[in-house]
């Protein structure tokens, strides 16, 4: 989920019901639904623009990410990323949005101005990256390997592999601390 950029509302992802929902935060309240179109989207990670004007879902489903309008809750756009897309992190100079393209072991690099795929990183020998974060510095993205028991972390200049440390069965996300920001997004160490 993410806030809108005044903090009024929310939007989460519904995983099994390829739905979106939209709560007013003061209120509580359910204030609309969107199911994603192509009938059986899996959203996952939700994240808000960096300027505000729109929302990012990634669709596992889809392989890609859907541009939504938050305001009138509507998906006006899709970018391809790569099969099982899931995990979405913005750099620290918010050009780039990095898509963790869980079943195809890779990310893509989405440029934020332009809303197209600039190019994709490749784990060497295949891999199944998944859920993490930028450091706070900005220079490692650091994902899970959800199905090859494995963190890798990766030079964000450059997109090159800096480790690959084993750990143990099924990783599902990484908490990289600390982090910019005040307060957390409910997901695996995202702050605003």
């Amino acid at each position: 989920m993410d806030f809108s950029a005044d903090g009024g509302y929310l939007i989460a992802s519904c995983e099994f019901s390829s739905d979106l929902v939209k709560m007013d935060v003061s209120t509580h309240k359910l204030l609309a639904t969107l199911k994603l179109p192509g009938g059986h989207a899996m959203p996952q990670d939700v994240r808000l623009a960096p300027d505000g004007s729109i929302f990012y879902v990634a669709d596992m489903a889809g392989n890609g990410v859907f541009e939504i309008d938050g305001e009138a809750l509507r998906a006006i756009g899709f970018i391809a990323t790569g099969k099982g897309a899931h995990g979405l992190y913005f750099s620290r100079d918010s050009k780039w949005l990095y898509v963790s393209n869980r079943n195809e072991g890779t990310v893509a690099l989405i440029d934020v101005r332009t809303r197209t795929v600039a190019t994709k990183w490749v784990i060497p020998g295949g891999g199944s990256p998944d859920m993490g974060g930028v450091s706070a510095d900005g220079r490692v993205l650091w994902l899970s390997g959800r199905y090859h028991a494995e963190v890798y972390a990766f030079d964000t200049t450059d997109g090159h592999l800096l480790a690959r440390i084993r750990v143990g069965k099924g990783p599902h996300g990484l908490c990289v601390y600390p982090q910019p920001g005040r307060y957390s997004l409910g997901h695996t160490g995202n702050l605003r």
